[in-house]
This record gives structure tokens, sequence and C-alpha cells, in this order.
């Protein structure tokens, strides 16, 4: 018995990274550290929120490696002059990918009352109708 995949179906031609995709984000290791959540503002405009307390400007990176959002957060170890009685907030670093589909361009990245906001917009593309003549050979 043949093993028929997404890609394999006759009337999806072209989409072959799809399923290399899919196995990316799968294998991306995202754990629930920090949290987030994704919004859809308008309909072509997303926002991804992430929890993000403790963490600094100079703290976060935010980059677009391969049509993937990498969000990564490291903060300095000033741990040594202080002493903690109870230390229930994380502070570890974190590193989250979103996968952007094509047409997807990331806006601004704002931070407010410990919540970094990246703003995402899809472009909509135009139709285009193209007539193909035939041929008599």
């Amino acid at each position: 018995m043949t093993k028929l995949t997404l890609t394999s179906h006759p009337f999806l031609l072209g989409f072959d990274q799809l399923e290399r995709l899919v196995e990316r984000t799968a294998k991306s290791g995202n754990e629930g550290y920090p949290p987030f959540n994704i919004e859809q503002v308008s309909e072509n405009c997303y926002r991804i929120t992430l929890a993000v307390a403790g963490f600094g400007r100079e703290d976060l990176s935010i980059t677009v490696e391969d049509r993937q959002l990498v969000v990564r957060g490291r903060q300095a170890e000033d741990i040594e002059d202080r002493v903690f009685l109870h230390r229930g907030i994380a502070g570890r670093q974190f590193q989250k990918s979103f996968v952007l589909a094509d047409g997807v361009d990331v806006g601004e990245a704002s931070m407010n009352n410990g919540l970094l906001h990246i703003d995402l917009e899809r472009a909509v593309p135009e139709t285009i109708i193209q007539k193909i003549s035939i041929i008599t050979k």
C-alpha cells in the first residue's frame, strides 16, 4: 500500500514545501515559556503578545530567519549580590519561534507592562486572471 501524503495529492501542485514547513514547525521545540497570545486585530493584522516580566528591551531580540519569527530572551546574571528567600519569577533564557506564511510581514514591536507585542500584517494579493490561448498544431 502506498502512503498518501499531503503533497502527493494531484491537485496540490507546487506545495512540496508545505510538508517540510509542518515538520519544521513540529520540531521547533517551543516550550510553554514564556506564555503568549496570538490575536487577530483586524482582517489582515495579527498581534503576538509574550509575557516577558523582568526582561528589558536590551535583554530581548526579535529576528526573522527563513520565514520564521524568532524571539530570544536572555537576562544578564546579576544574582551574585542578591539573596533570594523565594524565587518564583522565571528569568531563564528562552527562544520562541513562529512560522510565518508567505505574504505575512512583521511590523513594529513594543513593550508595555511586562508584555512584548509584535504586530504582523498579511499583504492582500491582488487577483490576477490570466487567459491562456489554445493553439492548434
